[in-house]
């Protein structure tokens, strides 16, 4: 499955088995900004196998990675935890930071959620001190709901996803 995101050459594609090697290559070429705040150990530790085994087992419907022109910069994950409402993570290689594919892809995520699972609402949990992935939420329009020992929820009523500020 394929979801568009408002940019040329940059998409979401499904996750499948045979993608695990790329990820995995993915995972160790970032790992330091991956796991900087904790976050992603155990995935960037993994081998491919462990990947390829996860992603045939995941709907992928729900699991995408992020494509700029072929190349696989990242993934964003839609977890049904109470239909309507789901879960989203995301990540993103070093290398392709600051240049607003996170921004698009959590869009066209969320986008994809409401359209294609009906999905009514979507919530995100973020580590303390990756302002990074709080300016990502903020900008397709989430809002901080909660704060925890280590980190912060936000939400996003998809009734209400706004048009990417400076996109059509």
């Amino acid at each position: 499955m394929q979801v568009a995101t408002i940019r040329s050459g940059l998409e979401l594609r499904s996750l499948l088995p045979g993608d695990g090697s790329a990820y995995a290559d993915l995972l160790r070429s970032s790992a330091e900004h991956l796991t900087r705040h904790g976050d992603y150990v155990d995935a960037v530790a993994a081998p491919a196998d462990v990947h390829a085994a996860a992603f045939a087992e995941l709907d992928p419907r729900h699991n995408f990675g992020i494509y700029e022109n072929d190349l696989l910069v990242g993934s964003v994950e839609l977890v049904p935890h109470d239909p309507p409402k789901f879960g989203l993570g995301y990540l993103l290689a070093h290398s392709a930071c600051g240049r607003g594919i996170a921004t698009l892809a959590v869009h066209a995520a969320a986008g994809h959620a409401r359209s294609t699972h009906i999905a009514t609402d979507l919530f995100a949990g973020v580590t303390h001190g990756n302002h990074k992935s709080v300016a990502v939420l903020q900008r397709v329009g989430f809002a901080r709901i909660a704060t925890f020992e280590t980190y912060a929820r936000y939400h996003l009523d998809l009734a209400r996803l706004p048009a990417l500020p400076g996109h059509p």
